[in-house]
């Protein structure tokens, strides 16, 4: 959530900050929430002052209704004058905060300077690794139905298109990379393994920033107003919902397997073949909260932990920094892991890396006391994919297919699938 302090203090700032996204309607939306805040600014130091006088004049009146056995028809008039004026002040108040804070949550986080300006034109690939095959050789999903590992038109006989069924191998395989991946992260990179709910409510989703905006996007069951989670980021972050952390015990980290569902609604006709773009999927994913100044250092060390499930994968892969224009409502800067898939001839996402600084944390009253007795301060939350589970199965059938038909598996998967291949012959 924008923090109204800074709009107040550095207006410029925060104008340049949110422009840098490209989207001029937030400029507009910043007009409206300034004009409010001075509103509603306005009539609290008009009610302070009400009330002063009311508490002024309640010991006057307490000192004449004592002397003269009563209060003057006059004064009792005047009285109740003044509460109805206070009344229908508090009433105004309260309207004009309700719209306030409904329109703050429509304003995305301000991407930090080291950010590349522009659209997704601009951005940055900072490093690689690997050696990307040459484009070539089936896609994926001619692979998987060949090897009967993985079933798109009985997922949509059940569900409709985008809900992939794996099957007997194409299953395990599923099941292999989720284990390794929670055990990757949880015994070597020293994450706390959660599994949390499949479904939050409505503050839950408003307080990571996938609500009000992206409501569209969003699984809803009607009858109890609760959300399939889109990612394990949402109940995860919403663990420490209103708490106040012990600063001294961070920086603290999650881990959390989901199934994750998300309608897309604004990307119809987007990559729609196979693997590439789905409704529901499998994500295993990394949540760190961390003080303000550890912050940059946590991002860093939170996108290395997703770049080890790659690199112990065997798949080449790419690390690229978004531009201003291209990053995720809540974030403030993100690094996307980009696997190389032959087959298709693409650099496909498996994980965004996103630091958030402070904007979920006001969002959902997370904060922390950096020392006993010192006043608590909103603490940073980040997160990162490590990894999901649809592109990174794509990129393994099309990188490590055989010339006999079967496609081998990494040493590092091996242990966990039970063979290090499957297929062929």
């Amino acid at each position: 959530m924008i923090d109204l302090k800074l709009l107040r203090a550095s207006p410029a700032q925060v104008r340049a900050g949110l422009a840098r996204r490209g989207d001029t309607a937030l400029i507009r939306l910043l007009d409206e929430i300034e004009a409010l805040d001075m509103k509603r600014r306005a009539l609290t130091g008009q009610l302070d002052q009400l009330k002063a006088e009311r508490n002024d004049a309640a010991k006057g009146d307490a000192l004449t209704a004592k002397a003269q056995g009563g209060l003057p028809e006059a004064t009792t008039a005047a009285r109740r004058e003044l509460g109805s004026r206070i009344t229908t002040l508090e009433s105004e108040l309260r309207q004009i905060e309700s719209v306030l804070d409904a329109k703050t949550l429509f304003v995305p986080n301000i991407p930090l300077p080291d950010v590349p300006d522009g659209d997704a034109s601009n951005n940055a690939v900072v490093r690689t690794w690997g050696t990307p095959a040459p484009k070539g050789g089936q896609p994926h999903w001619e692979i998987g139905e060949r090897l009967g590992v993985l079933d798109l038109a009985r997922g949509a006989k059940v569900a409709g298109s985008g809900f992939p069924v794996f099957v007997g191998a194409g299953a395990r395989l599923a099941r292999a990379l989720i284990n390794f991946m929670l055990d990757l992260h949880s015994r070597e990179h020293g994450y706390t393994e959660v599994e949390p709910p499949f479904v939050v409510r409505r503050d839950a989703m408003t307080g990571t920033g996938q609500l009000p905006k992206f409501e569209d996007d969003a699984y809803r069951t009607s009858s109890d107003d609760l959300f399939l989670v889109p990612t394990a980021e949402v109940p995860v972050t919403n663990l420490h919902r209103d708490e106040i952390l012990d600063g001294t015990a961070l920086p603290k980290g999650y881990v959390a397997y989901t199934p994750c569902f998300r309608r897309e609604a604004g990307a119809a006709g987007k990559d729609t073949r196979g693997l590439l773009r789905v409704h529901q999927f499998d994500k295993v994913e990394l949540v760190r909260f961390s003080r303000a100044a550890d912050s940059p250092a946590e991002h860093e060390k939170l996108t290395g932990h997703a770049e080890e499930v790659l690199r112990r994968l065997e798949l080449p892969y790419r690390v690229v920094l978004l531009a201003a224009g291209d990053l995720g409502f809540a974030g403030a800067k993100t690094y996307d892991l980009e696997v190389w898939a032959p087959g298709v001839g693409q650099w496909l996402e498996v994980s965004s890396s996103s630091t958030f600084t402070d904007y979920q944390a006001r969002r959902a009253n997370i904060r922390c006391r950096p020392k006993p007795g010192e006043k608590p301060e909103f603490v940073h939350t980040l997160n990162a994919s490590g990894v999901a589970l649809p592109r990174t199965i794509a990129a393994l059938l099309e990188a490590r297919q055989q010339p006999d038909g079967s496609v081998t598996l990494p040493p590092a998967l091996t242990p966990y699938f039970g063979a290090d291949r499957f297929g062929g012959g």
